[in-house]
């Protein structure tokens, strides 16, 4: 048997979310927001079975992209940036089957439709002009059986996925925190020692204030016996990261619509990588005119200064991003030292406990990681 192809605005209506997220009211009635997990409303707006499709890029400015839609059935309401699709006559077409040809067929039919160049968005009458399938109704409940058995399948190997990527973290910070304390390497008596490497950066430092090529640092407070956490060999020694690193505060964007799209921001700075899909635009006049200390060189390290779920983080910048700008809430370190190194080091747990305690200190930025 062919089954009949038909356009989404053939056979369902596509209505507008009207609830702004902002002056939504906690409620009993669930409200669909572009995030994973739903909120609540006082209000609903639809009392029926729908798919619920973003209007909006999931990534901001530039890209076009579309992190999930969803399912959603009984009364509920939606933010004003997404639409509902709700099927005419039931009896003709299942919505859960809708959503579950749509979701798997997202990146073509939908994000595929997407326009504009800085603000992308996905018009409701291209939703309309999308084509599906249309298998009578029997065969689309038993696709619905198939696919939730699949998804079942999935569920399971998706925890034990992530239940043995945790292992695997937990073994890696193991790793870590031994390598920190200096058990993973033979220490060899002969090797010179740290104290002697620390006094030769500072007299590079010095040589390059010198030169004028760098501006002195104020002074770095000692090391008190109570900062200390743990024991390293006799040959290695404790040190500010001021001490082996120049650090450097990102600058404020001018943005543009039709820019370069070379700024880095803190979704960028993901752990140990750097995403530049998330890059945003700035004026291609106002990135000629900044200075070489606010450009990412291949080998820096770049750390989140700033941001709940984000402070801490970083990367080692690689050739893709060479040349990039980035913007204040990031910091960028040149060390003469292991970057490598550096950078394992503040994300190991040990790092990033030192990161939190600074972030407690000061709730609003966390600049403060520079003097230590």
């Amino acid at each position: 048997m062919t089954w009949q192809t038909v356009k989404l605005g053939e056979v369902c209506t596509i209505e507008k979310g009207n609830i702004g997220i902002m002056k939504a009211i906690p409620g009993e009635y669930p409200l669909i927001v572009l995030g994973a997990e739903r909120k609540t409303h006082n209000e609903f707006q639809f009392d029926d079975e729908a798919v619920i499709i973003p209007l909006v890029s999931s990534t901001g400015h530039g890209h076009r992209s579309m992190k999930r839609i969803f399912f959603q059935t009984g009364k509920f309401s939606i933010g004003s940036t997404l639409c509902a699709v709700i099927p005419k006559d039931k009896t003709q077409l299942s919505a859960e089957f809708l959503y579950r040809y749509l979701d798997f067929n997202k990146q073509n039919e939908l994000v595929g439709r997407m326009k504009g160049m800085a603000n992308v968005s996905l018009p409701m009458k291209e939703i309309a002009d999308v084509e599906i399938p249309l298998p009578p109704l029997e065969i689309q409940k038993e696709l619905i059986e198939e696919f939730q058995k699949l998804e079942s399948g999935t569920n399971q190997i998706s925890t034990e996925l992530n239940h043995q990527l945790a292992l695997v973290k937990e073994l890696r910070q193991a790793y870590l925190k031994e390598a920190m304390q200096g058990k993973l390497a033979r220490q060899d008596s002969t090797d010179e020692p740290a104290e002697i490497l620390l006094e030769k950066i500072k007299a590079e430092k010095e040589k390059l204030v010198a030169e004028k090529r760098i501006k002195r640092d104020k002074p770095l407070p000692p090391i008190n016996a109570e900062e200390i956490p743990f024991e390293i060999p006799s040959n290695w020694t404790w040190c500010r990261l001021g001490e082996t690193a120049e650090i450097t505060r990102g600058k404020s964007p001018k943005y543009s619509e039709t820019g370069l799209f070379k700024m880095l921001n803190q979704k960028c700075v993901r752990w140990f990588s750097i995403d530049k899909s998330y890059a945003k635009a700035i004026e291609k006049e106002w990135f000629e005119t900044v200075k070489e200390d606010f450009i990412v060189r291949s080998g820096d390290i770049l750390v989140n200064s700033t941001g709940e779920g984000t402070i801490g983080r970083s990367a080692i910048a690689d050739f893709e991003v060479d040349g990039f700008i980035f913007d204040s809430h990031i910091l960028k370190l040149s060390s003469r030292i292991n970057q490598n190194y550096i950078c394992y080091f503040i994300n190991s747990d040990f790092g990033q406990s030192l990161v939190e305690s600074l972030r407690r200190c000061n709730k609003h930025q966390t600049n403060r990681i520079r003097r230590k």
